[in-house]
């Protein structure tokens, strides 16, 4: 065990989902042709004037009423002076001392114990460029088309004390930044980037270390790999004696390892000053009463009402409440059929693994809470088996038809006739002479081996009762 207590802080940038850029009417839209969303705003052209985009403003308090935290109704903007090629105007407007929201929470599960993370402050900035290297090494070019996309910074207190709580935390707050419907939190597109700061102290000790951030993860598993290696590379350091040096690294996620990227700048060095292009303003509490008044069911809140409200298990309530959609859909199901594990069941089985291999939301699905009703029942009714249940599902994604349909089309009604089953019974005696003797002998558990060899003869088409009747008789000899 480590004599030393990792301490990590997160800083999570969300670009918002809104129409437009934060300070210009140039369209918040990803995938465009190198600089073809830009104007004189976010080129920072001389003489051009920023205003503040409202709807990055209500989605900005939104995310902290979500967050639990207070929403600062004075508004100010600040110039954070940096210089860096993709950042146009030499400066990033931001926020300083007056964030939009601040003093906020999320709680994980770590074991059977919640675990609150503090969160120090979540306000709103503009994104910079995007630096595109060329691949002969010999110049980087800059596209501006991100410049300008509305962002809010989430900063967590130092409350976090390994890689796997970090881990969890990342989890639940995308999560709920899903919920809120303020951004699609897609990694790969940039929309969600973290940033985390690590350092380690004696078990024991109050006073935090040096600090190293680490930069350029693409993914929640990269974050943990990454705070993983650096936690090691700090240990390695101060137990052979050494400092640990306060810089900002990389993550090389080939080789598994950081690298130094530059010395870490401390709030001062970016001289910090109220941007004098955007006058401060208060917002009113009528506003921020009517955005809270709208906001959605939070997953943390939605789990512990499945879990009271349907009955259902930790792992189905989980799962239901890890997309906002699917959620909505299982409500929506069980309203159609009220038997929620039954629903839960087929949502967290092969719903799940249909959206799984399509890689789809189930918004993108080809059926609805009341078709998939139809299906169960048919299966419920013994129309058709569990199995071929299964197999009726993916039909009716792929061609967008009924269960009634497809089961019709297919000839896949299950077979009951005691004739056409006693025929497959007789083939499976006759092949397992050994498991027909564990029966007689009083291993009646041995039967479900020829049930099941019988549903393979059949194609899943037999009805499993009946051959399980069928099977028990004719080796009884009645």
């Amino acid at each position: 065990m480590s004599s030393f207590e990792p301490v990590i802080g997160l800083e999570v940038h969300l670009q918002l989902n809104t129409r437009t850029k934060i300070f210009c009417s140039c369209a918040n839209q990803y995938g465009c042709a190198s600089n073809t969303n830009v104007c004189p705003v976010c080129l920072g052209l001389p003489g051009s004037l920023p205003v503040l985009n409202q709807q990055a403003l209500l989605s900005a308090i939104k995310v902290g009423l979500g967050l639990n935290a207070q929403i600062n109704p004075f508004i100010k903007f600040d110039r954070k002076n940096y210089y860096y090629p993709d950042l146009p105007k030499g400066y990033q407007i931001s926020q300083y001392d007056f964030p939009v929201a601040k003093d906020g929470f999320l709680n994980i599960k770590i074991g059977d114990q919640e675990k609150r993370v503090r969160i120090k402050r979540a306000h709103l900035e503009e994104d910079a460029g995007k630096l595109v290297h060329d691949n002969s090494g010999s110049c980087s070019l800059v596209d501006f088309n991100r410049t300008g996309t509305p962002l809010i910074e989430i900063v967590t207190e130092p409350d976090l004390h390994s890689p796997q709580e970090a881990y969890d935390y990342l989890n639940i707050l995308k999560l709920t930044l899903q919920y809120l419907d303020v951004s699609d939190c897609d990694m790969e597109k940039g929309s969600l980037r973290c940033d985390a700061n690590v350092s380690i102290r004696p078990v024991g000790q109050t006073l935090l270390g040096t600090k190293t951030e680490l930069k350029n993860m693409n993914s929640f598993r990269a974050v943990k790999a990454a705070l993983e290696y650096e936690i090691r590379r700090h240990e390695q350091v101060i137990t052979a004696g050494g400092k640990i040096v306060q810089e900002t690294l990389l993550w090389d996620d080939a080789k598994a390892q950081t690298q130094t990227m530059r010395s870490k700048e401390e709030a001062h060095d970016y001289r910090y000053f109220p941007d004098p292009d955007l006058v401060p303003f208060t917002v009113d509490h009528k506003l921020i009463d009517s955005v809270r008044a709208e906001l959605p069911e939070l997953p943390q809140a939605k789990h512990i009402r499945f879990l009271s409200q349907y009955s259902l298990s930790e792992y189905d309530a989980n799962i239901l409440v890890a997309d906002r959609g699917t959620a909505d859909f299982f409500e929506a199901a069980v309203k159609e059929y009220p038997s929620p594990k039954k629903v839960a069941n087929w949502m967290a089985g092969p719903v799940l693994m249909e959206l799984n291999d399509r890689k789809m939301s189930i918004y993108e699905l080809k059926i609805s809470p009341a078709s998939l009703i139809g299906l169960i029942k048919k299966v419920e009714e013994g129309i058709v088996s569990n199995l071929v249940g299964k197999e009726v599902l993916t039909f009716m994604l792929n061609e967008g038809k009924n269960a009634d349909e497809v089961i019709k089309e297919k000839g896949l009604s299950q077979v009951s006739d005691d004739s056409a089953l006693l025929v497959i019974i007789d083939e499976v005696i006759a092949q397992n002479p050994a498991v027909v003797e564990q029966i007689k002998s009083g291993k009646s558990n041995a039967a479900g081996f020829l049930v099941g060899q019988a549903m393979k003869k059949s194609g899943g088409r037999a009805n499993p009762k009946k051959l399980n009747e069928l099977i028990t008789r004719r080796i009884a000899g009645v």
